[in-house]
């Protein structure tokens, strides 16, 4: 359970926290690891109460699948379907983050965003829909931001002593992890990455913090 109470914002509450969560990723498994995840659903999949779940793959976890499950080196390596999903710490409106769930529901609802379920009926579907996506990519920047400063605060350096890809997936919207990816990363990076799925939009090359 996360509890910092210090942080003035949502983004930078998220921001610390998935410092920490890295920074305490088992150390016996950190020469293993060699992709950071970024897990972003929803609680009963409402867009009012996302969360992202923090973790990891190992080299262990790419070679059990190849023997069992799928011999191909890429799909076992650069594909969230074969990839250690549970267990791992959430960050957001979601029980497990309280003082995310109430940045989140606070900052929502000053932008004019948040919306209760009586309110719903009285709403019109379409102003529902366009605040469900703000919604939804208003905490795709958080996450983008989050994995962002995991590389330029120097986290990944030294938890793993180099820069290691954040992989930002939604399995939700398939397809959608290869430019998430690539806002949250150089595109050096993320190259093998990108290779097997099979290139990036232009816009990954832009230089980024």
């Amino acid at each position: 359970m996360t509890g910092d109470g210090a942080a003035t914002s949502f983004r930078e509450h998220v921001c610390r926290e998935a410092e920490r969560i890295v920074e305490g990723f088992p150390a016996e498994l950190r020469s293993e690891i060699y992709v950071v995840s970024f897990r972003i659903w929803r609680v009963d999949q409402d867009p009012r109460r996302p969360y992202v779940a923090i973790g990891y793959n190992t080299e262990s976890e790419v070679l059990r699948v190849r023997e069992r499950e799928c011999p191909y080196e890429g799909s076992a390596r650069w594909e969230y379907a074969y990839w250690l999903l549970e267990g791992f710490e959430t960050l957001g409106h979601v029980p497990g983050d309280p003082v995310g769930s109430a940045l989140h529901l606070e900052e929502a609802k000053a932008e004019g965003l948040w919306y209760d379920d009586e309110e719903a009926g009285s709403l019109p579907e379409e102003e529902i829909e366009e605040r469900d996506d703000r919604l939804v990519s208003r905490f795709d920047e958080v996450c983008f931001e989050a994995a962002r400063r995991l590389r330029t605060g120097g986290v990944l350096d030294r938890v793993f002593g180099g820069p290691l890809p954040v992989v930002v997936f939604d399995m939700d919207r398939p397809g959608w992890e290869v430019e998430a990816t690539a806002a949250a990363n150089p595109a050096d990076v993320i190259a093998a990455f990108a290779e097997h799925q099979g290139g990036v939009a232009d816009w990954t090359n832009r230089p980024r913090e």
